[in-house]
């Protein structure tokens, strides 16, 4: 059985959560924005479009979900100290391997 909703025509959705739907990256949700979602786990066609719903539901409640903003971080001054001193390490080993020049 296949479950087939229009998101992107849908009036009931707001435009973000359609949006947020598009970008998904889902599999069931096709570039023109409709949302097909197949169930064949029951032998019982309505059990099958009770668990089509389900599913379907789970999916409009993510994409209603506001994703959290991201709080751009700066790693601490000792993390940075440790980084160059392993970078400079690294370097200093790498020059230790080059062949001498003849002379």
């Amino acid at each position: 059985m296949h479950l087939r909703f229009d998101a992107a025509n849908s009036p009931s959705l707001p435009d973000e959560c359609k949006a947020r739907l598009l970008a998904m990256r889902d599999q069931r949700v096709t570039s023109d924005g409709v949302v097909v979602i197949k169930a064949q786990q029951y032998r019982s066609l309505e059990q099958n479009r009770a668990a089509a719903l389900e599913r379907l539901r789970a999916l409009l409640l993510k994409a209603l979900e506001t994703p959290k903003p991201r709080k751009p971080t700066r790693p601490s001054k000792a993390a940075v100290r440790r980084r160059l001193e392993e970078k400079a390490r690294r370097a200093e080993a790498k020059r230790r391997r080059v062949k001498p020049l003849d002379e």
